[in-house]
C-alpha cells in the first residue's frame, strides 16, 4: 500500500492516516514533520527576498574589509570578484540539497537521516548547529552595536545611563542593547516561520533602499570634500605575480563558500515550503550571488568615501553612521542595521540550529526550545571576540568550519543524487527500524576522512595548501569515500 501522495510536479507528502500514526515514534514531532502541500507557499519572492534580507547584513558589508586589508593585498575590484566567485560555487550545493526540501517537505535534519542513519544524523546536525551558534552570537553582537547607537541617537545620555565603568572593555548600555537585541530575535523565533517569512519580505526592499541611500550621500559627500572617492577605490594590483596573487585568492575563495556554508546544508529547512522547484531554483539563483556582490561593492565604496570625508576608512557602518550630526539620520540609519541583521539572523542562524537541536530528542526538544537554546550557547561562544579581527574572522574562522560542513556536504550530495537518485521512502525517514539504518557508519567515517583532509594542514605545515582549500578537499573527500563505501 502507498503511504505517501505522488503530485504531478514531482512533490511528495503523506497520507493523513500515515501522518497520524508516526506521532507515536521517538523520533517524530511536529516541527519536523513534512510540510503538507497546501502549506508549502513560498513563492520566487519569497527566496529571492530570503537571500537579499540574509546578504544585507554587516558581516556581508564588511567582507571586503579584510580582503583589502594591507596584509593580505588585494584591490577592491580583485575583492568583489572573489566574493562572486565564492558565490557561485556554494550556489551549486545550495540548490543540490534544496531539492529534497521541495520534494519531499523535511527539514535538514530529516533529510540527513537518509545518508546518516535516523540517529546518525544528529552528527551533522549538531556540526551545523554549533556553526550556527557562533553566527548567532556574532549578529546578535552587532545588532545589539546598532541598537545601542540607536539609543544613543534617541538620548545622548544614554552610554553612561548605567554609569562610566567598563566590563570586558564594553559600557553597560553596550550589554543591555545587546541583551534587549538578542531577546527580540528569540522572539520572532517562538511566534513561529510565518512570522519569520513576513519579516524577511518587508526587510529586503527597506534595507536595500536605506543602503543606497547611504551610498549616495558618502559619494556625494566625497566629491564635496576632496573629488573622488578615497584611496580604496584607486588603489592598484599590490601582487608582483599572478602566483603570489593565487596564494591568497584561494584561501580567500574557500571563505567565500564558507560564509554560506552552513545554508548549503539547511536550505531544505526553507525549501520546505517552497511551490515548486522552479521557484526555489529562480529565486535563489537571481538574488544571492548578484546580492552579496552588490552590497559588498556598496560597503567597499562608502568606506572609501569615509576615508575622504573622516580622514580615515571606517569599515563597520554602526561606527560610520554614529558620526552623522544628525541625531535623526542616526536614528534611522541605525533602525535600518537592526532590521537588516535581524532578518539575517534568525533565518541563517535560528530557524537551523533550532530544527538540528530538536532532532536530538524530537519527543522533548520543540522548535522554540532548540531556539532559545541556539540563543544561549551563542552568547557562550564570545561573538564580541569572533569579529574583533577582521583577518582572523575570514582566514580562520569561515575557512575553518568551512572544511567540516563541506565534509557533510559531500556526503548529502553524493547520497541524495548519486546513490539514491534523489528517491526517498518519507515515512521511513521517521521511523526507527525503517528503510535506514540507525547509525549508518559509512556517511560518519566518510565525513570524518573528509574534515581529516580538510582540516590537516593545520597541525601539518607541508600540508598548509589543503586548509586553504578547506571546503572543497572536506567535500570532494568526503564525497569520494562514501560513493567509495556506499557502493
Amino acid at each position: 500500500m502507498n503511504e505517501t501522495i505522488q503530485h504531478d510536479d514531482g512533490r511528495v507528502e503523506l497520507r493523513e492516516d500515515v501522518a497520524a500514526s508516526l506521532e507515536a515514534s521517538p523520533i517524530f514531532n511536529h516541527d519536523l514533520a513534512p510540510t503538507r502541500v497546501a502549506q508549502r507557499t513560498w513563492t520566487t519572492y519569497t527566496f529571492a527576498a530570503l537571500w537579499i534580507s540574509m546578504a544585507h547584513c554587516i558581516p556581508t558589508y564588511r567582507l571586503a574589509a579584510g580582503l583589502v586589508d594591507p596584509k593580505v593585498g588585494m584591490n577592491w575590484w580583485q575583492a568583489l570578484v572573489t566574493i562572486l566567485v565564492g558565490n557561485l560555487i556554494v550556489l551549486v550545493p545550495i540548490l543540490a540539497n534544496s531539492h529534497p526540501g521541495t520534494k519531499y517537505g523535511i527539514p535538514f535534519p530529516v533529510f540527513a537521516r537518509a545518508a546518516y542513519g535516523t540517529y546518525g544524523a544528529n552528527v551533522p546536525a549538531v556540526m551545523r548547529a554549533l556553526v550556527a551558534c557562533g553566527w548567532f552570537g556574532i549578529n546578535a553582537w552587532i545588532g545589539g552595536q546598532a541598537l545601542h547607537t540607536f539609543f544613543r541617537s534617541l538620548s545622548p545620555a544614554w552610554p553612561t545611563l548605567l554609569g562610566s565603568g567598563r566590563l570586558g572593555g564594553y559600557l553597560a548600555t553596550e550589554w543591555v542593547s545587546f541583551a534587549i537585541f538578542w531577546a527580540i530575535n528569540i522572539l520572532i523565533v517562538v511566534r513561529g516561520m510565518e512570522l519569520l517569512r513576513k519579516v524577511e519580505n518587508l526587510a529586503a526592499p527597506f534595507v536595500l533602499v536605506m543602503t543606497a541611500l547611504l551610498l549616495a550621500w558618502a559619494i556625494k559627500r566625497a566629491y564635496e570634500v576632496g573629488h573622488g572617492l578615497g584611496p580604496i577605490m584607486s588603489a592598484k594590483n599590490s601582487f608582483p605575480t599572478a602566483g603570489a596573487f593565487w596564494k591568497v585568492f584561494a584561501p580567500s575563495v574557500t571563505a567565500m563558500v564558507g560564509f554560506w556554508a552552513t545554508l548549503s546544508l539547511n536550505m531544505p529547512d526553507f525549501t520546505r515550503f517552497g511551490r515548486s522547484q522552479r521557484e526555489q531554483m529562480i529565486g535563489q539563483v537571481v538574488a544571492l550571488p548578484t546580492t552579496m556582490t552588490v552590497f559588498a561593492a556598496m560597503g567597499v565604496m562608502i568606506t572609501s568615501a569615509s576615508a575622504v570625508i573622516y580622514g580615515s576608512a571606517i569599515w563597520d557602518p554602526v561606527e560610520l553612521v554614529g558620526k552623522f550630526p544628525s541625531r535623526v539620520l542616526v536614528g534611522i540609519a541605525m533602525f535600518t542595521v537592526v532590521v537588516a541583521t535581524l532578518s539575517v539572523n534568525i533565518a541563517a542562524n535560528v530557524v537551523s540550529p533550532a530544527n538540528d537541536f530538536a532532532n536530538l530528542a524530537p519527543r522533548k526538544i520543540t522548535f522554540k526550545m532548540g531556539g532559545v537554546a541556539t540563543g544561549v550557547i551563542g552568547v557562550l561562544m564570545f561573538p564580541w571576540k569572533l569579529m574583533a579581527d577582521p583577518r582572523g574572522y575570514i582566514f580562520d574562522w569561515l575557512v575553518g568550519y568551512s572544511g567540516g560542513l563541506g565534509s557533510i556536504a559531500g556526503v548529502l550530495v553524493c547520497d541524495y543524487w548519486l546513490i539514491r537518485k534523489k528517491e526517498l521512502s518519507l515515512p521511513d525517514l521517521y521511523r526507527v527500524g525503517g528503510a535506514y539504518e540507525k547509525v549508518n557508519g559509512k556517511a560518519i567515517l566518510a565525513t570524518g576522512v573528509g574534515c581529516l583532509l580538510a582540516w590537516i594542514g593545520l597541525v601539518v605545515p607541508p600540508l598548509r595548501p589543503m586548509f586553504d582549500y578547506a571546503w572543497f578537499v572536506g567535500a570532494l573527500g568526503s564525497g569520494l569515500t562514501y560513493w567509495i563505501l556506499a557502493r
